[in-house]
């Protein structure tokens, strides 16, 4: 597609101030800038230009603008949540914090039927909603100004870029309530005897695959062990620092392909090993 080399710049641009320096205000101004930026080039691209199906029209608003789209909700609201953050005691912090990831769960809430419709992977009325020329009243909030032009949008496209960005919120929010709790609980010696001689070798995509699937397998003390307690055990044990889990697994949800490619590419290595055995 045309517009695939935008979009890998642009996917550069965004690891790289992921990854620097600067606190979150700053990253999130930055963020909106180039996000804006990215979206007027991705416009011009679009705007009078037929697509060469319709089923090509449907990817494009029902995938990639969404996937870009959402990052400007993304760092608008969360501008937005962290500049009045309170900065005080860390029970005043959580009871914030846990308020704005209850009016992002609302979102769901009043659009559940199309959320659904989504979250399964539904196809039977993509055509009503993923294509030019469809109006519909039931439009987010998050329009914006890139949403007027009838050339660059459809039905419900923007819906999908809120559905994203709001799992992404409510990931990162989660995660500072988790940290938050922490800090204020007693301090747990979780430091083993001896250092661990194992070190993981492969991605660490792959390594966060596998942890949750293994906690939502329940495999594990019945099920009972947090994902975070898990994770701590995966770094320590294989020497690797697993970052921010939460927004990878995020990143796996929306895989294009197989979301389990890296537990597929295990069962087919074993299958394998297990009939080259019988030869």
């Amino acid at each position: 597609m045309k517009y695939q080399k935008l979009l890998s710049e642009f996917e550069g641009q965004l690891e790289a101030l992921e990854s620097g320096t600067g606190d979150i205000l700053y990253k999130a101004e930055k963020g909106i800038a180039m996000v804006e930026k990215c979206i007027r080039k991705l416009q011009k691209q679009i705007v009078g230009q037929d697509f060469e199906t319709q089923a090509d029209e449907i990817y494009f608003f029902k995938h990639v603008k969404p996937q870009i789209f959402s990052k400007l909700i993304y760092y608008i609201r969360l501008f937005s949540i962290e500049s009045k953050r309170p900065r005080g005691k860390d029970v005043a912090q959580v009871k914030y914090l846990q308020q704005q990831i209850d009016k992002l769960q609302n979102f769901f809430n009043e659009n559940l039927e199309f959320y659904n419709y989504y979250r399964r992977g539904a196809m039977s009325m993509d055509e009503q909603y993923f294509v030019r020329g469809n109006r519909d009243l039931r439009m987010p909030l998050e329009s914006f100004h890139f949403l007027i032009d009838d050339q660059f949008s459809t039905c419900l496209d923007g819906t999908v870029a809120t559905i994203m960005a709001y799992d992404m919120l409510i990931v990162y929010l989660r995660k500072e309530v988790d940290d938050l709790n922490n800090n204020m609980e007693p301090t747990k010696n979780t430091i083993m005897e001896k250092p661990s001689k194992l070190f993981w070798t492969g991605s660490k995509i792959d390594l966060i695959e596998l942890l949750y699937a293994l906690h939502t397998s329940k495999c594990i003390n019945g099920g009972t062990v947090d994902i975070k307690e898990m994770a701590s055990h995966f770094e320590y044990f294989y020497n690797v620092d697993l970052g921010n889990y939460y927004h990878t697994f995020i990143d796996i949800r929306s895989r294009k392909s197989s979301r389990t490619r890296f537990l597929d590419r295990l069962i087919e290595m074993l299958n394998q090993r297990m009939e080259s055995l019988e030869e």
